[in-house]
């Protein structure tokens, strides 16, 4: 866990690391929308 601290105060690292966890973020929101939308589909 440290080495993860000690890597997101280096800016280089901390932009890629805040950019790989939005990109994730941002997948599972994606996700979550498609399977409510299907969940609505089934039930239709």
């Amino acid at each position: 866990m440290k080495e993860l601290a000690i890597s997101l105060v280096n800016w280089n690292n901390g932009i890629i690391m805040i950019g790989i966890f939005a990109a994730v973020v941002v997948a599972l929101v994606l996700i979550i929308i498609a399977f409510i939308n299907s969940e609505k589909k089934k039930e239709s």
